[in-house]
C-alpha cells in the first residue's frame, strides 16, 4: 500500500468534482475546491476521520468495499478504480457493476449524425446518451425518469403508450428474448452490481416471459438488422440497425438510418423538424 501516493490521488480526484455534480449546495463559504472531506465520507457511507486518515496517509489500508464505495463516491472512470486499488495494495477485481459514463467523443459523434438516430445503452439496456432525432422517433428521453429509460424494463413491464409495446417496433418479440439472453451475460460479468440484480429480480417478479427466456440460460443473440417503428405522427419508419460496440466501457452505439429516397427517409426527415412535438394532440 502506498499511503502517499493514495492520499495525493484521493485528494485530487476529490477537488475535481463540483458539489453540484453530487446534488449538494456549493455555499458561500466554500474555501476548498470540489468537495469537503466530510462529503466524500458522507457520500461514501464511512466516517469523516477515517478519510481524513486516508488523505493524511496514516489510516489502514481499506477494505474492498471501502475502495468500492470510494470509487462511487468520487465518479472514477474503471480506470481510475483500478488506479486506486493498485495503490491501496489491493488488486482490483470485476467492475462492480455496468459503466454509465459515455466518453465525450461518443455523445458528440451522436450529435454529428443529423439524418440518423442514434442512442447509447449500457450493458443492461438503458439508454445513457442520445441524439435529437432518436428523441423524436422514440420518445423525449430528458423528460423521463432513468428508471424508465431502460428498454428491457419498458419492453417487459412497460409502460405501453398508445397500446405500443416499446415504440411499437416491428421486432418486439425478438428484442424481448435477444435482451434477456445478453441480461444473463451482464449478470454473470457483474455479479456484485445491486442495480443489476435489482433488475433481474423486477423482471421475473413482474413477467411471465422473461421468466421463461431467463430460465432457457440462453446468451447468445442474433444481431437486428432491420426494423420498423410505429411511430404516432409519421407512421411507420423502417430503419437499418447498426451497432457498435464500444469494449472498454461495456456499451454499444445503436443507430438508426433509412434508405435513401424511401417514404422512411421522408419520415426521419419530418422528426428532425418536428422534434418531440405531437401533432396528433390539438392545441
Amino acid at each position: 500500500m502506498d499511503r502517499r501516493q493514495l492520499a495525493d490521488f484521493l485528494r485530487s480526484r476529490r477537488e475535481r468534482i463540483a458539489p453540484a455534480d453530487v446534488g449538494l449546495p456549493s455555499g458561500p463559504r466554500r474555501r476548498t475546491p470540489g468537495l469537503r472531506r466530510e462529503e466524500v465520507a458522507q457520500l461514501a457511507f464511512i466516517s469523516t476521520e477515517y478519510y481524513t486518515r486516508l488523505e493524511q496517509a496514516r489510516a489502514p489500508r481499506p477494505s474492498r468495499e471501502v475502495l468500492a464505495q470510494l470509487a462511487r463516491a468520487l465518479r472514477l472512470s474503471d480506470a481510475e478504480r483500478d488506479h486506486l486499488h493498485h495503490l491501496a495494495g489491493t488488486p482490483p477485481g470485476p467492475p462492480p457493476g455496468p459503466s454509465r459514463e459515455v466518453r465525450r467523443s461518443i455523445v458528440d459523434l451522436l450529435h454529428r449524425l443529423p439524418h440518423a438516430a442514434a442512442i447509447v445503452i449500457s450493458a443492461t439496456f438503458e439508454i445513457i446518451a442520445w441524439n435529437d432525432l432518436a428523441a423524436a422517433l422514440m420518445e423525449d428521453f430528458s423528460a423521463l425518469p432513468r428508471r424508465d429509460r431502460n428498454l428491457v424494463r419498458r419492453a417487459f413491464l412497460g409502460p405501453h403508450r398508445d397500446g405500443r409495446r416499446l415504440y411499437g417496433v416491428s421486432d418486439v418479440t425478438e428484442f424481448a428474448r435477444h435482451s434477456a439472453q445478453r441480461l444473463r451475460a451482464a449478470a454473470a460479468r457483474y455479479p456484485d452490481d445491486p442495480e443489476l440484480t435489482g433488475l433481474v429480480r423486477e423482471l421475473l417478479a413482474g413477467s411471465e416471459e422473461f421468466a421463461r427466456l431467463w430460465a432457457a440460460h440462453d446468451v447468445t443473440a442474433a444481431p437486428t438488422l432491420r426494423k420498423t417503428f410505429d411511430h404516432p405522427v409519421v407512421g411507420p419508419v423502417t430503419v437499418d440497425c447498426d451497432v457498435l460496440d464500444i469494449a472498454d466501457r461495456d456499451q454499444r452505439v445503436v443507430i438508426y438510418t433509412a434508405t435513401p429516397g424511401s417514404p422512411s427517409e421522408e419520415a426521419l426527415r419530418l422528426l428532425s423538424v418536428v422534434g418531440t412535438q405531437r401533432l396528433d394532440v390539438p392545441g
